[in-house]
């Protein structure tokens, strides 16, 4: 019990920060057969003052979400916002809030595409969301451990799995260990920010 109720705790985390109620209608059960691999169709380096994180999109299975994080590179969004939120040994959050904890509105919400496949492995970036399942904007999040909890299946809706990390592991797994307060209504804040500076397009690795 105590295992379930700490579970929960962690799911709650992954709430984009705006705060909506329960809208949740069981999704129907996924459709049977080996999952996709995910490809790398968009590349794009984040250089964060922590260090440099590599990432690889897949806008083959997930054009929805992919789109829609391009876009808000495209847009320079992402530059001088905060991984914001950081639970170790589960996943680091950003792409919302800049110093201070001052939101950064984004575009209207987009469609959860969870129902693909994808596996919130360690390594793999998915986007956050309320309890409504089509309300991800623009924050996403990176899971440092394999959380399958969080995958869509036929009594959740998921957290929608678009990319991977292809290099900086490491600075994601220091940015996870950094000490975090509770700073006013917001909890596991980093004490020292830790900023994305930019986010940029690159090369995706031949192969």
């Amino acid at each position: 019990m105590r295992k379930l109720a700490a579970l929960a705790v962690l799911v709650s985390s992954l709430s984009a920060c705006g705060g909506a109620g329960e809208n949740v209608t069981p999704p129907n059960p996924p459709t049977p057969g080996p999952a996709p691999q995910l490809s790398a169709d968009l590349c794009y380096l984040m250089d964060t003052t922590m260090g440099e994180i590599s990432l690889a999109v897949d806008n083959t299975h997930t054009p929805v979400t992919g789109n829609n994080f391009a876009s808000y590179v495209d847009e320079q969004f992402y530059d001088q916002t905060l991984f914001h939120r950081v639970i170790n040994n589960f996943m680091i959050q950003g792409g919302g809030f800049t110093t201070g904890m001052v939101n950064k509105p984004g575009r209207a919400p987009i469609v959860n595409e969870a129902n693909v496949g994808f596996s919130n492995l360690r390594g793999t970036i998915a986007m956050a969301r309320t309890n409504v399942p089509n309300s991800a904007t623009s924050q996403f999040f990176i899971n440092t451990l394999n959380n399958p909890q969080l995958d869509y299946s036929a009594s959740s809706v998921g957290y929608a799995v678009f990319g991977q990390v292809i290099a900086g592991m490491e600075v994601v797994d220091q940015v996870s260990i950094t000490p975090t307060a509770k700073q006013g209504v917001y909890s596991d804040v980093p004490v020292v920010d830790v900023v994305i500076n930019s986010v940029t397009k690159i090369s995706c690795p031949a192969g």
